[in-house]
């Protein structure tokens, strides 16, 4: 038999998304990355196995919250030494490092098992609009937060009609 029996490795090819997160919610923005990530909009998917694509977002200084997160979200974290507790507020969080707003809401919607950090490293998030080398590898670009359906190429022959 020819015929390859089961998922091949076409299925489980990776492709790059890029994401422009100018003016876009946080957490669904950070929803629909952790989808991608995972691998769910797949349908090879399986909870078990990391067959999740590639993400580049881009403008993460331009991410917006709603209501009044901007004066009320804190960050946390411990050095795991006494009164080792550090707070940063969003505000400051926003000035300083904007990407890692974005990384640590898709890390909270990603399963919290082996497989998390594997799925975060795909995860590559960019200040302004300049992704450097990265920006070659697109394939696919959200606009509005779907994935765009497929769509063939146009042949582009240039035999006439009726020819030959």
């Amino acid at each position: 038999m020819s015929q390859a029996i089961g998922n091949t490795a076409l299925a489980y090819a990776r492709v790059w998304h890029h994401v422009d997160a100018s003016d876009r919610i946080l957490g669904k923005l950070a929803e629909r990355i952790a989808i991608v990530l995972m691998g769910k909009h797949k349908p090879i998917y399986d909870p078990s196995i990391d067959c999740g694509d590639y993400v580049i977002v881009s403008n993460a200084s331009k991410v917006k919250v709603t209501g009044r997160k901007e004066e009320q979200k804190i960050y946390r974290k411990h050095t795991m030494f006494p009164g080792g507790l550090k707070e940063v507020k969003y505000k400051d969080m926003m000035i300083k490092k904007p990407d890692e707003i974005i990384r640590q809401a898709v890390s909270g919607m990603l399963p919290k098992n082996k497989l998390r950090d594997r799925r975060l490293e795909r995860l590559r998030v960019f200040e302004g609009p300049d992704m450097g080398k990265l920006g070659a590898n697109i394939v696919k670009r959200w606009q509005d937060g779907t994935l765009r359906p497929y769509v063939p190429a146009k042949p582009t022959g240039t035999a006439k009609a009726g020819s030959p």
